[in-house]
């Protein structure tokens, strides 16, 4: 994987997680990082970019609206290819929120619990269909999302 041209756009509404995660993708290569701590600023920073980011990695409770609405969203908007939610709430409603993934045809790479396990973390970035072809998106203006599976852990 090339992480360098990996386009990640980071959401999270705690500043302490934010700086956290921002640390943790930074110190693994992953260098096209944008953060922001709300949906109004994550569709703001979409709006601007000339193509799509390869993944929305995104908290499931912010402030403004829900993490799998914003992902909703951006996605049929073509404004991300896929989208990891981050999330303390329990199994059963991430089970909802999967669901809801499911039914709407969403581009959800998966979901991560926190506090952030870096290994399942990293791991999961990794698995990303993205991998072997963010150098090519990277290189096409086009908005339009790519057809990916969709994968839970």
């Amino acid at each position: 994987m090339n992480k360098d041209n990996l386009r990640i756009l980071l959401v999270e509404d705690h500043p302490f997680q934010l700086k956290a995660t921002q640390c943790l993708l930074e110190s693994y290569g992953f260098n096209q990082l944008i953060t922001t701590d709300c949906a109004q600023g994550a569709v703001t920073k979409m709006l601007g970019a000339d193509k799509p980011f390869d993944i929305l990695l995104c908290d499931q409770c912010l402030p403004d609206i829900s993490g799998i609405e914003l992902v909703k969203f951006a996605s049929q908007r073509g404004m991300i290819r896929q989208a990891i939610l981050l999330s303390s709430l329990t199994a059963a409603e991430l089970d909802r929120i999967e669901d809801m993934a499911i039914a709407h045809d969403l581009p959800l790479l998966g979901y991560l619990i926190k506090p952030l396990k870096q290994d399942e973390f990293i791991q999961l970035l990794t698995s990303s269909p993205l991998k072997n072809s963010a150098q090519k998106n990277n290189n096409n203006p086009s908005r339009k999302p790519t057809n990916t599976a969709t994968n839970f852990i």
